[in-house]
């Protein structure tokens, strides 16, 4: 499971409507008003009774309300929902959709930027009307505190995952980041540059919207330099850990365990072993805290299998046995970026009352994105495929790095990788999350084609318990522990052999089950959206 959010515990917060609606969408009212300064979802606005004077001014065609409320945003988020549970449950019967062993992206690589991406929107929505802002930034650092708890105990190995009924863990070898974590920590960014770096102006052109969020550019640019500059410039040494089991002759045997150790000693490497995204994550949280089971065991070198797992080829390299987190600090920062990315999209349907214009200003900056993504890993290939790390001498001056050498590394640019959420990565991943909430956006909010996506936009509306419960299996982990005689013998393990053989096929058995898994969730949500049941934190 490497795909979630703190979106749905926004509440699937966008714009809070003032207006009486004429046509679209699905939506009731509360019994009592908001809160002050709250956005409120569309299951949730509250339109007070109007004046005896009300006049209905209908909004000029062409043009949006500015409180309405967006439902592609829910639908977006439903859909990046439905596609994690996709390639998660489906990914092991086909491998091309599940997470590229190390560079290269596939579908599974989409879904946490897709995520990031919908909270940044989300936030600018949010954020829009805080009077408060000290007030909001307790609210944001609570929020944070509780989605990072949560993904610790969701990812910590506290529960017994699908096929393992255990419980229990050892705080020693607990895992503290996670897909949760991440998405807190981008959250935390982005939320407190919107309430404190945001200037109070309006906007009438494109130079005033530069001016009015420039720091918040520069601060993505900064965290972007951070970034490469650690990626590049930290020497990371050889190092060792703990071998579960040796497949090399490099084990040293130290008070009765083994351990593999890893020659390294350079700068600038992007290859499993030896990335300063892995060592700064050994340095601060021990290797014993990260995930176990890292994608680059289903690499040519560690699988026989590959792109699947499998058993290593002889002679394997011993790293192929190392942890890795592919949700590490460092990785962390470049994700805040794609977060920092949708604010900015939020920010063009706050400041921009045109569909068309919005819908041109999203498509630009999609594309633009998606280019010098594309631009970007096509020189890093070469990085890829010939050099395994740059010379110290081209990245860093005696004690700083040189600007000839963070030239060097631009012009040399960076492979697509999301266990390392390379600058390639960021843009390309970027740009298709804004261009398919652009596709969205023109069907439901423009076109107002609502019901053949009602099912994914109920999903978004709660998705952050059909994450918890999905992805984080607890529930399908709940149901096999009940089971008849044997724990094969449980409604999971029986409901997927059931379809696979009606398919007779084991792969497409398992794509059935899942459609099958997806199916039911989009109506649990779609039940509890009926029940006026949200659930956030």
């Amino acid at each position: 499971m490497d795909s979630i959010f703190v979106v749905a515990e926004e509440g699937v917060p966008l714009l809070e409507n003032r207006q009486p609606q004429h046509g679209g969408g699905s939506g009731g009212g509360l019994t009592a008003p908001a809160m002050v300064g709250e956005i409120l979802p569309e299951h949730q606005q509250f339109t007070p009774p109007q004046p005896f004077n009300f006049v209905d001014h209908p909004v000029k065609a062409g043009s949006s309300d500015p409180d309405q409320r967006l439902a592609s945003l829910d639908i977006f988020r439903g859909l990046t929902v439905a596609l994690m549970i996709l390639v998660d449950d489906a990914g092991g019967a086909f491998p091309a959709i599940n997470h590229a062993p190390w560079f290269g992206v596939t579908l599974a690589d989409f879904v946490m930027p897709f995520f990031l991406f919908g909270v940044g929107v989300s936030i600018a929505l949010v954020c829009r009307k805080a009077t408060n802002k000290l007030a909001t930034t307790r609210k944001v650092i609570l929020r944070t505190v509780k989605l990072f708890c949560w993904g610790v105990l969701l990812q910590g190995g506290y529960f017994h995952g699908l096929g393992n009924l255990t419980y229990g863990v050892d705080i020693d070898r607990a895992r503290w980041l996670g897909v949760l974590q991440r998405i807190s920590i981008g959250y935390f960014l982005a939320a407190l540059s919107e309430i404190w770096l945001t200037r109070n102006m309006t906007v009438d052109s494109a130079l005033a919207f530069m001016k009015k969020y420039y720091i918040q550019w520069v601060v993505a640019i900064l965290l972007s330099a951070l970034y490469i500059g650690l990626l590049f410039g930290l020497y990371v040494p050889t190092w060792e850990f703990e071998a579960s089991k040796g497949n090399s002759t490099l084990v040293v045997p130290h008070y009765g365990r083994q351990f593999e150790i890893v020659h390294c000693g350079l700068r600038g490497s992007l290859r499993p072993p030896c990335n300063a995204v892995g060592y700064i994550d050994r340095l601060v949280l021990g290797e014993k805290h990260l995930y176990q089971k890292p994608v680059y065991r289903r690499t040519k070198e560690c699988s026989m299998n590959s792109p699947d797992y499998g058993p290593p080829p002889p002679y394997s390299p011993e790293w192929c046995l190392a942890p890795f987190d592919p949700e590490g600090i460092l990785s962390s920062v470049m994700a805040a970026v794609t977060c920092f990315t949708g604010l900015q999209f939020g920010h063009i349907i706050v400041d921009f009352k045109i569909h068309m214009k919005r819908i041109l200003l999203w498509t630009v900056s999609s594309l633009a994105l998606l280019l010098f993504g594309f631009f970007v890993a096509m020189l890093g290939k070469s990085i890829q495929n010939s050099a395994t790390y740059f010379h110290p001498s081209l990245i860093t001056c005696k004690l700083h790095f040189c600007a000839s050498g963070l030239l060097v590394l631009v012009i040399s640019g960076l492979p697509l990788s999301k266990p390392l959420y390379t600058l390639s990565y960021m843009f390309l991943t970027a740009g298709a999350s804004g261009i398919v909430l652009t596709f969205i956006y023109y069907l439901v909010d423009v076109k107002h084609i609502r019901k053949p996506a009602l099912l994914l936009q109920w999903m978004g509306m709660n998705a952050l318990i059909v994450y918890v419960l999905a992805a984080g299996e607890l529930f399908p982990a709940a149901l096999q522990g009940f089971y008849w005689r044997s724990p094969s013998n449980n409604l999971v393990d029986f409901t997927e052999s059931f379809m696979q053989t009606i398919f007779h096929s084991k792969k497409w058995g398992t794509l059935a089950f899942v459609i099958l898994e997806i199916l039911f969730w989009c109506l649990f949500s779609g039940f509890l959206h009926k029940r006026r049941i949200y659930f956030k934190f």
